[in-house]
């Protein structure tokens, strides 16, 4: 079984991209905090397809905290291994506007 939860705050805009088959993608990062050292944070690299990818470059933005269910994926680039999240199930878990009016405040990443 290869399954991750993980909830967390976007590190940045995502940005929606297309591949040259014109598939859209968006990579992004979450910051997950840890349950029991507050002050430590890990960043976690995601990559979600189609849909979900369309679904959260409109819908969120940094700051927004994203619930995702997705799978390890780990990719091998001239003896190089990147280890990201396969996104396959997303909740948006805070509205856009809420970030808004909280834009001035330092988020805890």
């Amino acid at each position: 079984m290869n399954q991750i939860l993980l909830i967390g705050r976007l590190t940045k805009d995502p940005e929606l991209k297309y591949t040259k088959d014109g598939k859209g993608y968006c990579n992004f990062s979450l910051a997950v905090s840890r349950e029991f050292k507050k002050d430590e944070v890990d960043f976690i690299n995601c990559v979600a397809w189609d849909k979900r990818a369309e679904a959260i470059a409109n819908y969120v933005k940094k700051g927004n905290k994203l619930g995702i269910i997705g799978r390890l994926q780990i990719d091998k680039n001239n003896d190089i291994f990147y280890t990201k999240i396969a996104v396959e199930k997303i909740e948006f878990l805070e509205n856009r506007k809420k970030v808004e009016e909280t834009e001035d405040e330092d988020f805890p990443f």
